[in-house]
């Protein structure tokens, strides 16, 4: 069943946010669209410390949980496709202590795309049995928690084999 982009996206602040900007509005692969989306974002946070990039994470997950359960909830879909906000955190989630350079931000938006998508327990256990913001955000946070040792151990392993 094809999802549509309500209208309060465009006027209702706390939507635009939970639809990424606007970028979940995509007709196709919403996610995908959220996650590039969070790039450019990325390229901000990233000269960031370690302890504030951190800190970050935390307050964009906590903000999460209320922009995506409120949003949900307004529209009465729970976890609707255009709600992309969590896979913003969870792409940065992802990119938190990544190397630097864009073939570090690419190969992390492909393992976070790899386990958003693919839903690997424990991810796709969080997806059907959480509820509500905290449900919505905890897959990507689960995801990008992954992706994040893949793309750690790549490049250590580069390191050392490389």
């Amino acid at each position: 069943m094809k999802q549509t982009t309500p209208a309060s996206v465009w006027r209702n602040p706390v939507h635009f946010l939970a639809f990424g900007l606007g970028s979940g509005a995509a007709p196709k692969a919403p996610g995908t669209f959220g996650t590039l989306a969070a790039v450019p974002l990325y390229l901000l946070l990233e000269p960031l410390s370690a302890t504030i990039y951190a800190l970050v994470l935390l307050v964009t997950f906590l903000i999460g949980i209320y922009l995506c359960g409120k949003t949900s909830a307004d529209m009465g879909v729970h976890d609707h496709g255009g709600i992309v906000w969590d896979e913003f955190v969870g792409y940065w989630i992802t990119m938190f202590l990544a190397p630097a350079g864009w073939l570090w931000i690419v190969l992390g938006f492909i393992f976070f795309r790899f386990f958003d998508i693919v839903k690997p327990w424990p991810i796709g256990w969080a997806d059907k049995h959480v509820s509500g913001g905290l449900g919505i955000m905890l897959d990507d946070v689960l995801a990008g928690i992954m992706a994040f040792v893949c793309l750690q151990a790549s490049y250590y392993g580069w390191l050392v084999f490389g």
